[in-house]
């Protein structure tokens, strides 16, 4: 044999090797280029759905910011109302309380003036029927 065909027949080996060696690795990556193409399949055809369903649920959360929105503009409103109601309720109750104080005086000093009062008159009585009996 000679050099070339020594050369040859390493190369043809060599090829052979190589093609032994790639063969596994091709079948591998046309099983992966399969797969691939049936999850590209799927997603274009699961994508648009779930693209739907992702718009209407951030439309749902609009409308419920929104109606949160005005809900609490009205809860706000009600809110100062009852706080007005409240600040009504005191000034009442102080009055009230500042004014029993005085009304409770003004009936005690009525009390009082017509306790004196039937006193005297039941004193003059006394005395008055005293002269006419004793005179």
């Amino acid at each position: 044999m000679t050099i070339v065909e020594i050369a040859v027949l390493l190369v043809a080996v060599a090829f052979a090797v190589l093609v032994g060696c790639l063969v596994p690795v091709l079948m591998q990556v046309r099983q992966t280029v399969a797969e691939s193409e049936q999850l590209l399949s799927k997603l274009k055809t699961e994508v648009p759905g779930l693209v739907a369903e992702l718009r209407a649920i951030s439309q749902n959360v609009n409308d419920v910011t929104s109606q949160a929105k005005d809900s609490i503009g009205h809860a706000a409103v009600l809110l100062h109302a009852v706080g007005e109601v409240g600040e009504s309720v005191q000034q009442v109750h102080h009055a009230v309380r500042g004014s029993s104080g005085t009304l409770i005086n003004n009936v005690a000093s009525m009390v009082a003036g017509i306790k004196a009062a039937t006193h005297v008159v039941r004193e003059r009585m006394k005395h008055e029927r005293g002269t006419h009996n004793g005179g």
